[in-house]
């Protein structure tokens, strides 16, 4: 019998991508929580004997609790984290299990944060943010940090095909993260910007070349400033094809801030957007790119750090970026009490070997 790792979520696109990432890379035994008992089993069938389903709904919280005391790691893939509280990670600390999740909200970050003092007191290694982006992008940053002397600025710009096979749930992110203005790191102050703003056209590598991004909210626009001495942090998001970024721009842009605030209304464009990418994905593929530029100094010099990754699935990354650091924890390789957004948890050489052992590239250039 191998260690137990729960997978809340773990019936859906990303968590099932976990949920193999750690098939393939460790003997533990893996239980996929899900909604549906019919697409669960057949999810937990298709990635072997180690894998078993558990039919959870989060509001049952007398069974997420014994769930969670027969667990070593818990992993929350549960999206869109824009409507979740901490509860999970709470019950972790209070059960004695390590917790990691693939948030990608501002809004559930600063909850899970505040429970730092407490999984520190209790032992418990508690890591946010452990997807692709953010995620992998994270360590990309810190990766190029460490190059310099010293770091002055962070640009950070990712590009997502279609759906990114990551299902539904990925349009509802999309569309929730421009309900409101969020606040960045420019220039050593706070500034407030508008959600899918500033349009940007950034190089990445093939096939995507140069595409547009724009301003997007998401978790590393205020944990990076935080982990990081720098004066200016940029993380911008785009899609392709270009008629995506279009039409969310229009929707941010135009649309009454009542329209976008509404459940209701984020449920139709999210479905919507879904059957268009459906079509779209035969064409496009459902790849991601990320590009993480350092600006700073080294050897007294100014320069600019650049690295950059390209993979064919956005899913499959982003259980590389969360299986990975499962594995490290199993491995008894990285223990950090307290609870962390992942640059400040994941040593870049331990990043590194897990990537290389998973056959993610990194491309890095210096740019003088």
């Amino acid at each position: 019998m191998g260690e137990k790792i729960l997978i809340i979520g773990g019936s859906g696109r990303i968590g099932s991508s976990v949920a193999a990432d750690l098939v393939n890379h460790t003997e533990a035994d893996i239980t996929i929580t899900g909604r549906e008992t019919e697409i669960g089993i057949k999810v937990a069938e298709s990635l072997g004997e180690r894998v078993n389903f558990l039919a959870l709904d989060l509001a049952d919280t007398e069974k997420l609790k014994e769930a969670i005391t027969a667990s070593r790691i818990v992993i929350h893939c549960a999206g869109p984290f824009h409507y979740r509280d901490a509860n999970v990670l709470k019950t972790c600390i209070q059960e004695g299990a390590d917790y990691l999740d693939v948030s990608d909200h501002r809004s559930f970050t600063s909850k899970a944060l505040e429970y730092k003092s407490a999984a520190e007191t209790a032992g418990i290694t508690a890591i946010v943010n452990t997807g692709i982006f953010p995620g992998i992008s994270n360590s990309m940053v810190r990766q190029g940090v460490e190059q310099l002397d010293k770091a002055e600025k962070i640009h950070l710009s990712y590009v997502v095909s279609g759906s990114g096979g990551a299902g539904i749930t990925v349009m509802r992110t999309t569309f929730l993260g421009l309900q409101r203005p969020f606040v960045a790191w420019i220039d050593g102050k706070w500034q407030e910007l508008k959600p899918y703003s500033d349009r940007e056209t950034v190089e990445f590598p093939a096939p995507y070349g140069n595409t547009g991004v724009y301003w997007y909210d998401m978790p590393e626009t205020f944990t990076l400033p935080d982990t990081f001495p720098v004066q200016t942090v940029i993380t911008k998001f785009g899609s392709v094809p270009d008629f995506y970024n279009y039409l969310t721009w229009w929707v941010a842009k135009t649309w009454p801030n009542s329209w976008i605030q509404n459940r209701n209304v984020i449920e139709f464009l999210a479905n919507v957007s879904f059957k268009m990418t459906n079509v779209s994905d035969r064409f496009s593929g459902i790849g991601v790119a990320i590009r993480s530029e350092v600006t700073g100094q080294k050897d007294g010099k100014n320069t600019k750090y650049c690295s950059t990754l390209v993979h064919q699935n956005t899913a499959i990354a982003a259980g590389y970026g969360t299986g990975s650091i499962a594995e490290l924890i199993l491995d008894g390789k990285l223990k950090k009490p307290g609870v962390w957004a992942v640059e400040q948890a994941l040593p870049t050489d331990l990043f590194e070997q897990t990537m290389t052992s998973r056959g993610i590239k990194i491309q890095e250039e210096w740019l003088y």
